[in-house]
């Protein structure tokens, strides 16, 4: 494939949840002036679509994940893990062969180390960004192959001795809402894929003090009834939704994380119990600033007295959040990536 003239060739790269994917095609639109973008992601995970949708080249590789459960049937996976990552490093190495990448921007997930490795193998600079306070398996693998390590997090940044830079944010999200409109809207969202946890905690009680909009995760709607309850599963127009929230409830994956930061979102976290924990360390860190409230998932059952808490104190936290310094790294971000050498392949 020929390089389109005067522009470098970017291939990004990450997958596996939202979270490793959205950041990316925020960055995309900083980028596309001065780059002609790829991507490479897993067969049928779940940044084919929203990659595609976004109209980037997309390539599928083999990707093998670890499973953490001590199942006979995740043990088997795991075994067979290794032979996926070798064929996903043997294929990526092929795509990128044909695309010759001046770079190569990865977001992390399982998909993310075999592309990483190839990329390495063929000379080509790698930059990694770890949103969560502690590194993904994939990035503590893939940091030794890295040019650059860029991090959401401050500490993260200390530990790895990387460039703390805050999150890619999406640009489109940004509202013009007045800074202190006051009204009653909760917003309840549990990650792209949802969280069954949250859903069962809502309750009548909440939704009579409150207008709620619930965004409740593909096929896992609920069966509250009530005046002010709105319930849809999935939704593109988070820019007026967000303009619309005054408090929100949300997983604690650190792109939802930062986007109700950028917004001046105070909020509650309710962190996934199962996983590396990373959720958990997000919240608690998130938490220690002032500008939400960490309610772990044993907790839920005070969901109604967290919200009740967060609205009574909705001044010190957006006042917290005003404070906050990196909260969007987009720019920064572009910016290390338009600067980083090339070591393209012949």
């Amino acid at each position: 494939m020929l390089k389109i003239k005067d522009k470098r060739v970017l291939v990004m790269t990450g997958g596996g949840t939202a979270g490793h994917v959205i950041p990316n095609l925020a960055l995309a639109p900083l980028l596309e002036n001065e780059f002609e973008i790829h991507y490479i992601g897993s067969r049928n995970g779940i940044e084919k679509k929203l990659v595609k949708d976004f109209g980037l080249p997309y390539y599928g590789i083999s990707t093998g994940k670890l499973r953490r459960s001590l199942s006979p049937a995740a043990i088997f996976k795991n075994l067979a893990m290794p032979f996926k990552v070798l064929k996903g490093m043997q294929e990526a190495k092929a795509y990128l062969k044909r695309i010759k990448p001046d770079l190569v921007f990865s977001k992390g997930g399982f998909v993310s180390y075999p592309v990483v490795r190839a990329a390495s193998n063929l000379g080509i600079s790698v930059i990694l960004h770890e949103s969560d306070l502690s590194l993904g398996l994939a990035n503590r693998k893939s940091l030794k192959y890295a040019t650059k390590i860029l991090t959401s997090f401050q500490k993260t940044a200390e530990k790895v001795d990387g460039i703390w830079t805050g999150s890619p944010i999406r640009q489109n999200l940004y509202s013009e809402r007045p800074k202190n409109a006051h009204t009653n809207n909760l917003l309840i969202m549990g990650g792209s894929l949802g969280a069954k946890a949250i859903n069962d905690a809502i309750k009548d009680e909440i939704c009579d003090k409150w207008k709620v909009l619930h965004i409740t995760g593909r096929g896992k709607r609920t069966n509250i009834k009530h005046p002010n309850y709105e319930q849809i599963e999935y939704t593109d127009d988070m820019r007026g939704i967000l303009a619309w929230a005054d408090i929100v409830v949300s997983r604690a994956g650190s792109g939802a994380i930062f986007e109700l930061l950028a917004q001046r979102k105070p909020s509650i976290l309710v962190p996934l119990s199962t996983g590396r924990g990373d959720q958990i360390e997000n919240a608690t860190e998130v938490a220690s600033w002032g500008v939400s409230l960490h309610l772990p998932e044993d907790k839920l059952h005070t969901l109604e007295f967290a919200i009740e808490t967060v609205d009574k104190n909705r001044v010190e936290f957006t006042t917290a959040i005003d404070n906050l310094t990196k909260i969007d790294g987009t720019k920064e971000i572009a910016q290390i990536i338009r600067h980083c050498p090339s070591r393209c392949p012949d």
